[in-house]
């Protein structure tokens, strides 16, 4: 008897530290459960932020998108040099005034020349050729004539006119502001004057001791005296309207201000009343 005491008591002691670990499995289940309940609020999905182009009814003019702080500029944006990135200034009669002048970003060396012959072969030859005289590949095959750099119109344009058109277009020319960065404009315009000079040089612009070879020497040496030959406008060029002189053609490409002349209106002095 007293042994059947004693297996009772043992498998009630049992039972009591099973109900113990039972309660502390139940409670940190519902405590897990409190716990991911409660991080599944619905402001985990509608978060409280504006959407783009959405209205809102927080701010006065119920525009979720807020304008920029007046005065500010962006990182990287503040261009105090216009004439760097326009390529005119305002010109004592108000109206733009290009220069025949670099920036004072850009210094004239080699590798500036260098960078811009890289970017004139790239974008320009295509339609100006290599030598600039306006009988590129693509006018071979029957495209307008592109501007001829080396006519008396180009010749007295200033270089900031180069830059100019590279960044706006003219004519049948696109602009490549977004091939061409600022500062590679500016090394393009400055290769184009390099270009002209080294048509026009003559014998008493080289330096003393400097080997001089002409063109048709260099052509017959390399096999191809062709080369050395005039340039004439391919019979594959087209120009489809007859040259209107006020307005230009995308062939002689007159930009702003040197072709069609420009004339500055001269303002009249106010009616004085009688």
């Amino acid at each position: 008897m007293r042994r059947l005491r004693e297996q009772r008591s043992e498998i009630r002691g049992q039972a009591i530290v099973l109900n113990s670990r039972s309660r502390q499995v139940a409670i940190a289940a519902a405590l897990g459960a409190f716990l991911l309940l409660a991080g599944c609020r619905q402001d985990m999905q509608d978060q409280p932020k504006m959407d783009p182009q959405r209205g809102s009814e927080f701010f006065a003019d119920h525009r979720g998108a807020r304008p920029q702080v007046l005065d500010t500029v962006a990182r990287g944006q503040l261009h105090e040099d216009s004439y760097f990135y326009t390529g005119v200034v305002q010109g004592a009669n108000g109206y733009k005034q290009e220069l025949d002048a670099m920036p004072s970003e850009i210094p004239l060396t080699m590798e500036v020349l260098k960078r811009g012959q890289e970017r004139f072969n790239i974008y320009c030859t295509p339609c100006h050729s290599r030598v600039g005289n306006g009988l590129g590949e693509i006018v071979q095959r029957g495209y307008k004539p592109a501007a001829n750099l080396h006519d008396q119109v180009r010749l007295s344009q200033p270089i900031s006119h180069y830059f100019y058109v590279m960044t706006h277009g003219y004519g049948a020319m696109p602009d490549y502001s977004s091939q061409l960065t600022p500062a590679d404009r500016w090394a393009v315009a400055a290769y184009i004057r390099a270009l002209q000079l080294s048509e026009a040089a003559t014998v008493k612009d080289v330096p003393t001791g400097v080997q001089i070879r002409s063109l048709k020497d260099v052509a017959a040496a390399e096999g191809h005296p062709e080369y050395a030959q005039p340039w004439p406008m391919p019979p594959t060029a087209v120009q489809a309207y007859k040259p209107i002189e006020s307005q230009g053609t995308p062939g002689m490409a007159p930009a702003y201000p040197a072709d069609p002349k420009i004339v500055i209106p001269k303002t009249a002095p106010p009616a004085v009343g009688k």
